[in-house]
């Protein structure tokens, strides 16, 4: 019986091919292919480069396992020859990829890529330097220890630290981490990579925004050093994207995102990405990428509660080593309620105007400079504000009012800011209920009904809650 070579088999393996596929991608990717060599079920081809090899993986996996079964049996195996073009028109650097059987997992099978040595186009600074010349752009303000922990963005946070102890080992890979703005994305994923530099210095982590990555992408067709700019990416062991939604519509773009993203992943090295939403409400991104972003964690960051803001605030006070009165930085965490960016800001313009007009930072003085801070947000007072005020008149402990005690005065107290929290928030029955012990929107309505009955009754009471409107108003 004549001995197969690897040409027959690979011819008899493109007729097939040919059929399958239309004429202009069979052109692309299957005639530039050579046939090597052929040994024991083991055909050995020849490609041009690593963005060829992962477009086959990708796209014809399914067609080229069954012609090798069908030509070498159900034990066939193929073996891949990454040629790569040292840019002067001669492909000198080979990479042999084994895959023990068609059927694995490109993930299972990662292919090295041997660049080391090479001098690639480097986006972010001048072309012409090496791998170790990376900057990793992060900013070294943006560390864990002044990240401040709380309810909010727990998981984050801990799967971030995992993330920094064993980058590429854990389960979180990808890492996504989403939520509003202003909620502390850019600050965590860029505190992860400080700590990945710290404790491994040979790894290479790089921070970018989406929209530098789509213009250096960009300028990379105009220089047509496409090539480039994907062998530079590649080469990171640590890649941070921020605002990857910004991708969406751009398909050339997520096109090579996907291939560095798959080739990273092969390669067991970590990606964090941050983004505005969850994946499942991205319009525009591809849905192959989206199936990859839920390959590891998904965690979200959600508004600061209160005492999260507060120590927010005292750190941010601290760093500055600034003195700030106690019930000035507790006024601020109960006026800004929507981001931790905004509550930052307020801070900055309070001392500001302390500054400049060299005044003692005072209670008042941050009450001026609040109102005309959040005028023009039209923002409405807060549950966790209107219970201070209320808590503060009675001179009540705010964890009193939260817990299931019966005591007559906490019980009018709480009901009190339960009514004052129904009439000045557009908060829901079972918000406000949750808010004062954990109750339900039938014990708020209860609540509502009796501050209102003590109103037509007693003279006194209507005193009390006619004062405490005058005190949340001037914060309304």
């Amino acid at each position: 019986m004549k001995e197969k070579t690897a040409e027959t088999v690979w011819k008899n393996c493109l007729k097939v091919i040919q059929d399958n596929v239309s004429p202009q991608n069979f052109a692309t990717w299957f005639e530039p292919i050579k046939a090597i060599k052929i040994k024991e079920n083991v055909l050995n081809i020849q490609v041009p480069s690593q963005f060829f090899y992962e477009w086959l993986e990708e796209h014809y996996i399914s067609i080229i396992k069954k012609v090798i079964k069908k030509e070498l049996g159900a034990e066939g195996r193929i073996e891949y020859s990454i040629v790569m073009d040292n840019g002067t028109g001669k492909s000198e650097k080979a990479v042999t990829v084994n895959v023990p059987n068609i059927n694995t997992n490109l993930r299972n099978n990662p292919v090295s890529m041997p660049i080391e040595g090479n001098i690639i186009r480097n986006p972010f600074i001048i072309p012409g330097l090496k791998k170790v010349s990376v900057e990793s752009q992060l900013n070294p303000n943006y560390s864990f220890d002044n990240f401040i922990e709380g309810d909010c963005n727990r998981l984050a946070r801990s799967a971030g630290y995992a993330v920094s102890q064993k980058p590429g080992g854990t389960a979180f890979n990808p890492l996504l981490l989403y939520g509003g703005v202003g909620l502390g994305k850019t600050h965590l994923v860029q505190a992860i990579g400080i700590d990945i530099k710290k404790n491994f210095p040979n790894k290479t982590v790089l921070y970018v925004q989406s929209e530098k990555f789509i213009s250096q992408f960009i300028d990379s067709i105009k220089n047509n050093n496409q090539n480039d700019f994907v062998h530079f990416y590649q080469m990171i062991d640590t890649l941070i994207i921020d605002d990857i939604q910004y991708l969406a519509g751009k398909e050339k773009t997520q096109d090579v995102f996907f291939h560095i993203f798959n080739h990273l992943h092969q390669l067991g090295k970590q990606i964090i990405l941050t983004a505005d939403r969850a994946p499942v409400e991205m319009l525009g991104i591809e849905q192959r990428l989206l199936s990859r972003f839920k390959w590891g964690l998904s965690a979200d960051l959600q508004t600061p509660g209160l005492e999260t803001r507060i120590a927010i605030l005292e750190k941010k006070v601290y760093n500055e080593g600034i003195q700030l009165p106690k019930e000035v930085c507790e006024y601020l965490a109960y006026s800004i309620t929507s981001n931790v960016r905004e509550l930052e800001g307020a801070l900055i313009s309070l001392l500001a105007q302390s500054s400049l007009n060299k005044k003692v930072i005072t209670l008042e003085l941050a009450k001026q400079m609040i109102d005309k801070f959040v005028k023009s947000t039209a923002r409405e007072v807060s549950i966790d504000y209107i219970q201070k005020v209320v808590c503060d008149y009675f001179d009540l402990n705010i964890d009193l009012m939260k817990s299931k005690t019966r005591k007559r005065e906490v019980v009018q107290a709480r009901q009190i800011a339960m009514y004052f929290a129904k009439s000045m928030t557009k908060s829901s029955l079972a918000t406000i209920g949750m808010h004062c012990g954990g109750k339900d929107h039938a014990t708020v309505l209860h609540a509502c009904r009796t501050v209102n009955n003590l109103m037509d009754t007693d003279k006194r009471f209507k005193a009390y809650i006619e004062e405490l409107d005058k005190k949340i108003s001037i914060n309304s």
